[in-house]
Formats: structure tokens, C-alpha cells, sequence
């Protein structure tokens, strides 16, 4: 009886895990849709910015823009984050451009740095080919080939041609809605738990 009962206690807290996770996901993917509605230039250059809490202007931005707007939605800024991470740990992170301190201007703004912090802070997710493993509200990195790396949010809403959630994410055109999950070769997968 008691094995029983502690087996049933244990299921339960882990469906409510997995509920809450849900949750804040689609919390999450909500707050990133909201970002479709705005129009947005791309446009990566560097600029100086109020710290915490700070971004570049709103009608300009790139893929790292969507993530850092709609996590600042949900009340996460990694700003603040990445830059304190940088601060005590800048040898963990890429040296790619030549940097030698953190500058939360621009740090927060480059893919492969928010890949390290989120490899550091949230939740790793497998890689895998099945859209069922990729939920609203994970983020995911793309290798685009030539150097380049992307980044966007998984949407709350599915594609009618290929059934796999949408993403979220600037690659060029604004900040848009486009079924593209599996059209570049995914190097990272994070799900933010709350």
C-alpha cells in the first residue's frame, strides 16, 4: 500500500512537472508571437545600450533580438544575465571576436555566446528529427553553413503542411512566423523551465 501511494505521489508531481513546464512554454511562445505583430528591420550592427534592461532600438533587430524581447516579455533578461555569466566566467565563453572582457552591448546579441549560457543555465534538450521532441517555448540554434548561426523560438502553432510547430525568428525579413524547424541543420536545443 505504501509503495503504492508514494509511486502515485511521485506521478503526480512529475505530470505537474511537466504541466508547469508546459506552461511557461507556451507562455513563452506566446510573448515571442507578440514580436510578429512588429515591424522589424534587420539590421546587425553594434550599438550602445541603457544596462539592464537594454535593447537597440525596436524597429531594427536580428534572430538573437527575438530571443532576448520575448524572454524580457516573460521577465528574463539576459542581458543582465549573460553579461554577470561573462563577467565571472569569461573564459568558458568564444573568443571568435576578438574580445578581451564582456561588453553587454553587444554580448547578449551573438548566438554561439547565448548557446554557451544557455548549455550552462537551462535545460540541454536531445537533437533529434521528430517534431514531437520540439515543444512551444524551446529555443533552437541552427548551423547555416559559411560560419553563420541562427536562432529562434518553437511556436504554439503548427504547420498544415508539415505538422511540426512553427518557429519563431528574424533571418533577414523581421521578426516572422515560418515552418523552417528542420530546413537548416540544428547544432542546439534548450527548453527554459520555470
Amino acid at each position: 500500500m505504501k509503495k503504492t501511494y508514494y509511486l502515485s505521489i511521485i506521478l503526480a508531481l512529475f505530470s505537474y512537472g511537466l504541466h508547469a513546464q508546459s506552461v511557461f512554454g507556451i507562455s513563452i511562445a506566446d510573448s515571442a508571437f507578440t514580436l510578429t505583430h512588429e515591424e522589424v528591420r534587420y539590421d546587425p550592427g553594434y550599438y550602445s545600450i541603457d544596462y539592464p534592461n537594454g535593447d537597440v532600438p525596436g524597429d531594427i533587430g536580428v534572430c538573437t533580438d527575438v530571443i532576448i524581447r520575448g524572454l524580457r516579455k516573460v521577465g528574463i533578461d539576459l542581458q543582465k544575465e549573460v553579461h554577470e555569466d561573462m563577467k565571472a566566467n569569461f573564459g568558458l565563453y568564444p573568443k571568435k571576436w576578438g574580445l578581451t572582457k564582456p561588453d553587454p552591448n553587444i554580448d547578449h546579441r551573438r548566438v554561439l555566446n547565448l548557446m554557451t549560457y544557455f548549455d550552462r543555465f537551462v535545460e540541454v534538450i536531445s537533437i533529434t528529427s521528430d517534431p514531437d521532441n520540439y515543444l512551444p517555448g524551446d529555443i533552437v540554434c541552427w548551423d547555416l553553413g559559411g560560419g553563420i548561426t541562427h536562432i529562434g523560438f518553437v511556436s504554439n502553432r503548427k504547420s498544415s503542411d508539415s505538422n511540426s510547430h512553427m518557429i519563431i525568428h528574424n533571418i533577414g525579413n523581421g521578426q516572422v512566423l515560418e515552418d523552417c524547424l528542420f530546413n537548416y541543420h540544428i547544432i542546439g536545443h534548450y527548453r527554459i523551465n520555470k
